[in-house]
């Protein structure tokens, strides 16, 4: 009875504790991005051509609303068909939050966001049982993780228990609540921003999840002419009020069946596993495994950007610092990108 009554004392406290926090949550789109992926199981792959088309498809969609963040438009789309998360680490204001809500838009998937604060809970994020004392059962009320693509707002501002309440989705793309598993739709992507202005206001986030994250980038502020654009599109009615899906969840999960089917030689292989003990051997913490792993499936995604059923260097070369810089740890004197660098120009190409 002691254990029952602590739930119920906990589920009514996150419940109240829930709507402190801003987050979108919209159940009848979750059931839906559930259903695209019951049919993306008996999907067929796109041709190459194809996921080229629908790639700039959705890009220049996004730019009717996002101005001057084309590269950064094409990398959140690269991680999405590579099966992976990205980390945004930028100032506040330079649209982070609108160009993740302007591909979810684009793609017709859910979109959800959690402001990350020093008192958001894990509950908050993955989800909570709810006693019904009708039912006398408990009920599983999902939390914002349960949407195509998560917008988690300065995520190292929250303590690293809640921090860490994203790993296993990450992952594994389900959580585990109480002991029982909950799946969440697919495909799914999380967009985290850090908050890098205000060091002593946030925690650092734990090398375990930095390393789940499957690229790093900035935003960076627009230049004058880019900014005297996007001031003249806001003037009236925001453009994201209008913006248009063209494409769904569905295609997004053949893109990525034809992404895994990209060919990987043999020989680029090596060069990836080359390149990652060089990091090992010239750092106090190397590429891990999964780095290498992640750097393999980004450059799949790059060849089929670029028209290609097979991987070539080239691609390696325009991913491996958004995949691996942020995973290197130096001495304070030695920037990880460096590492990256000396990686590629020592490492022959066979």
């Amino acid at each position: 009875m002691y254990d029952v009554a602590m739930r119920i004392f906990r589920c009514s406290y996150n419940d109240r504790h829930w709507h402190q926090h801003r987050h979108t949550r919209d159940t009848d789109t979750v059931v839906n991005a559930n259903t695209a992926d019951s049919d993306s199981q008996v999907s067929s792959p796109l041709a190459v051509d194809e996921v080229s088309a629908l790639t700039t498809r959705i890009i220049d969609n996004v730019e009717r609303v996002i101005v001057g963040h084309r590269d950064a438009a094409e990398d959140i789309l690269i991680t999405m068909l590579a099966r992976g998360h990205l980390l945004l680490e930028d100032v506040p204001g330079v649209g982070k939050t609108m160009l993740a809500r302007s591909i979810a838009t684009s793609v017709e998937c859910s979109f959800n966001r959690v402001q990350f604060t020093p008192d958001l809970l894990p509950p908050d994020v993955t989800g909570v049982n709810i006693f019904d004392q009708q039912q006398q059962v408990f009920e599983f009320q999902p939390g914002p993780v349960f949407a195509n693509v998560l917008l988690g707002d300065e995520i190292n501002r929250a303590p690293p228990k809640t921090q860490a309440a994203l790993l296993e989705v990450m992952a594994e793309q389900q959580v585990t609540v109480d002991g029982e598993t909950h799946a969440v739709p697919d495909p799914f992507t999380v967009i985290a921003t850090q908050n890098d202005i205000e060091p002593t206001q946030t925690y650092d986030l734990p090398v375990a999840e930095v390393d789940r994250f499957t690229k790093q980038i900035r935003l960076g502020y627009p230049n004058e002419t880019e900014e005297t654009e996007l001031l003249g599109r806001i003037a009236g009615n925001h453009p994201i009020e209008s913006l248009e899906a063209v494409a769904t969840a569905r295609d997004v999960n053949r893109a990525r069946k034809t992404v895994a089917a990209t060919t990987v030689s043999e020989s680029v292989r090596s060069y990836i596993a080359q390149l990652a003990g060089y990091t090992r051997d010239n750092a106090r913490l190397g590429v891990s495994p999964r780095g290498a792993i992640a750097l393999v499936r980004v450059a799949q995604a790059r060849a089929v950007f670029e028209g290609r059923d097979f991987v070539i260097p080239d691609d390696i070369h325009a991913e491996i610092h958004a995949t691996w810089s942020h995973r290197i740890q130096t001495a304070d004197t030695i920037d990880s990108a460096r590492i990256v660098d000396d990686a590629v120009d020592a490492v022959p190409i066979e």
